[in-house]
């Protein structure tokens, strides 16, 4: 299969976003993508830069809504699987971080909701986001199992330690990634380390361009079941990254011929008891 990832920036013209989302869709499919995947807050400014951004209430939409439908229709004009992400008002009136999944037929195969929020300079999002609160779901798709870890989640082994549990071949990461956030390399590294560990392909589409208080970065990227980069995209620059995977490698990756094979998940559970007991003993 063929994966795209649409690295591009978002200006201040949410139509005119949603409409170069819809392009990008339309021009992955003539290159031959069978997936496409999208950045965090695909068609939004990122509004979390601020602590209190007084539009951001304005942009949080049911799923399906709006901006669903029109990705979903989108998606089944092209027979394009597509990993969208966006501001969700939920139904319990909560907003969150979330990504919609959509097969080949547009059908909505679920939505994915980031779970771990941070807080820290130029990322309020715990002013923003209720935690996500499901499994790490996994999607049966028209191209393979397919997961998804909205950026932050990224950084949780636990989390992308579950999504290879639950049989992800592919797993998403749509990311809004700041020029020098983190030491250089290391966003790649631990994603590199992840996709080892647990024997699937992972593709990162970040966001690109500079907003009033931060730089996006690009530099999105595609990475096999061993660790190794296939795929790698300019820093700065608005593109589509390409690559070609063979899902059915993840089943002889060395995760799953070796470390899933020598796990010991009866003793890790015993772990967590002789936590909790250490823990409610008197003066620990």
């Amino acid at each position: 299969m063929k994966i795209a990832l649409v690295q591009q920036s978002a200006g201040p013209d949410r139509t005119r976003n949603l409409e170069r989302a819809l392009d990008a869709m339309g021009r992955a499919a003539s290159e031959g993508a069978d997936l496409v995947a999208f950045p965090e807050l695909a068609i939004d400014r990122f509004f979390p830069q601020r602590p209190d951004d007084p539009g951001a209430a304005a942009l949080a939409e049911p799923i399906p809504g709006p901006t669903c439908d029109r990705i979903a229709a989108r998606a089944a004009e092209l027979g394009l699987v597509t990993v969208f992400n966006q501001y969700e008002l939920g139904l319990d009136g909560r907003c969150y971080d979330s990504t919609p999944v959509f097969d080949a037929d547009g059908s909505l195969l679920g939505v994915t909701r980031m779970m771990h929020i941070t807080e820290y300079a130029c990322f309020h999002e715990q002013q923003y986001y209720a935690k996500g609160d499901t499994d790490a779901l996994v999607y049966d798709t028209a191209v393979g199992r397919v997961g998804v870890a909205i950026c932050y989640d990224r950084h949780y082994p636990e989390y992308m330690r579950r999504l290879g549990e639950r049989g992800a071949q592919l797993v998403v990461i749509p990311q809004a990634g700041a020029v020098g956030e983190w030491p250089e390399g290391l966003f790649e590294a631990e994603l590199r380390v992840a996709a080892f560990q647990n024997g699937y392909f992972a593709a990162l589409a970040n966001r690109v361009g500079a907003e009033p208080r931060l730089t996006f970065a690009g530099e999105s990227f595609v990475v096999d079941p061993e660790g190794v980069v296939l795929a790698r995209a300019p820093e700065g620059e608005e593109t589509i990254l390409y690559a070609d995977m063979d899902l059915s490698r993840c089943a002889a990756s060395t995760a799953r011929r070796l470390f899933w094979r020598d796990r010991r998940p009866d003793v890790y559970a015993r772990w967590g008891e002789r936590l909790a007991t250490a823990s409610s003993v008197p003066g620990r």
